[in-house]
């Protein structure tokens, strides 16, 4: 293995953590009422963690692909 294919891995694990942070965040900031959540807001946020779980599952099947 290279100089610039390990350069490489540690770009991507970096980016990679960095978006995962990022999103985690951004549904975090969405979701700060200050306080109790109604019955939709629930089911948005339910449905945004599983969007953001099956984009990782992607991410991580085109990983492999390549």
């Amino acid at each position: 293995m290279g100089i610039g294919q390990v350069i490489n891995m540690f770009i991507r694990m970096f980016g990679n953590r960095l978006m995962n942070k990022g999103i985690s965040k951004s549904i975090r900031t969405m979701n700060q009422t200050g306080g109790k959540q109604t019955a939709q807001q629930r089911s948005r946020e339910k449905a945004t963690r599983q969007a953001v779980k099956r984009a990782r599952q992607a991410a991580r099947i085109t990983k492999r692909l390549r």
